[in-house]
């Protein structure tokens, strides 16, 4: 029996010996494997850093202004008689729009005016006995004064009447009609929005370190969301004296034609103005720039060092200037020629493996047109 145990013992260790060996021996083939794995290389795509001569310019954000803008209302109360636009309608300067009932004030000043006449008369009579010397200059005075409150007082009333007529105070067109016939409109309520859009103003500011390069005359170039595809080409007309204390920013107005009425007062755009000097920049797609806590980065694509050649990456931190377009100026941290990874970037380390294929890469252009397709 003990020496069947013993029997019984050693077969086992030699089993787990066996079983030992047999996975240290995979271990070891999994270790030399693993050390000579090498990761395939990722595709990317590449652009060159090269120099260009761009015109020296300052972006910013405006809002668009109406030249001539007003919300019509009334000065004084009426009930409305007569609506002469329709909503969104292009109207002449002195177009009647709304009119107020003013059948009490016309009748009373029917009933002034033939009084007025009557004084006039009387006036006229009183200077003719004056000269006849059957009346006193007293009673020519009187007569006279008469006459020109009577005037007075139908003028106040003509000025009534005309208040009550709402007329367009220049040309432009109408917003959407806030009244209705036969309402009653108090004192100073908003009857329609009138705009004038044959020429507008975009409002920005810049900040006072800008000052001495500013002076009216100079394009400013103007792009809305609206209109992406399109670029506004204006003239930079006003600079404001003072400056803003709190912000240390000047504001500027530029003014822009609207012959196709495609800008309308209020909206956002982005403006760049256009300065008559020049600069020579080092240019890369936008697209290659990696941006972090720490600072932006390029990859730059070198031979590798290693036996089995191909093409590795490095991470090269650089200084970003002002964009244009799709691409944007580095000024330091990379030298003219070096090609660097312009799509693609978040899937790479420092050193790893690439392999380059720019056919599907979309062309950076300076002037880009989006589109939703």
């Amino acid at each position: 029996m003990k020496r069947t145990k013993i029997i019984a013992g050693v077969i086992l260790l030699a089993v787990v010996g066996l079983l030992v060996g047999i996975k240290a021996m995979q271990i070891g083939k999994l270790i030399k494997m693993g050390k000579s794995f090498v990761l395939p290389p990722e595709t990317i795509s590449s652009a060159v850093a090269h120099e260009e001569v761009w015109r020296d310019s300052i972006p910013a954000v405006a809002s668009v202004i109406a030249a001539q803008g007003v919300t019509l209302t009334p000065e004084i109360p009426g009930t409305v008689s007569e609506i002469a636009f329709e909503s969104g309608a292009v109207v002449a300067k002195g177009d009647l729009l709304v009119k107020f009932d003013t059948s009490q004030e016309e009748a009373q000043l029917r009933a002034l005016e033939a009084q007025v006449e009557w004084w006039r008369i009387s006036a006229v009579r009183a200077r003719q006995l004056l000269a006849n010397q059957a009346m006193s200059q007293a009673e020519v005075d009187d007569a006279e004064a008469t006459l020109k409150t009577g005037e007075a007082n139908a003028d106040a009333i003509r000025t009534t009447i005309a208040k009550k007529t709402i007329r367009a105070p220049f040309a432009g067109r109408t917003g959407i009609r806030m009244v209705n016939l036969g309402e009653y409109v108090d004192k100073a309520r908003p009857i329609v929005s009138l705009q004038s859009l044959g020429a507008l103003y975009a409002e920005f500011s810049l900040p006072q370190q800008e000052l001495s390069r500013l002076k009216t005359g100079l394009e400013v170039r103007l792009t809305t969301d609206a209109f992406p595809e399109k670029e506004f080409s204006g003239t930079l007309t006003t600079i404001n004296p003072d400056l803003d204390a709190t912000m240390r920013s000047v504001r500027l107005q530029a003014t822009f034609a609207n012959a196709e009425q495609l800008l309308r007062p209020g909206m956002f755009a982005r403006v760049e103005l256009i300065l008559p000097e020049t600069v020579a920049v080092l240019a890369v797609p936008a697209t290659a720039i990696l941006s972090a806590p720490y600072g932006d980065s390029v990859y730059v694509i070198e031979n590798s060092t290693n036996a089995t050649g191909g093409l590795v990456v490095r991470q090269q931190l650089v200084r970003v200037g002002r964009g244009k377009g799709d691409f944007v100026s580095v000024t330091g941290g990379l030298k003219p020629g070096e090609r660097v990874v312009a799509s693609g970037l978040f899937k790479l380390r420092n050193g790893m493996s690439v392999v380059i294929n720019d056919a599907l890469t979309p062309k950076s252009e300076k002037k880009p047109h989006p589109s939703d397709s």
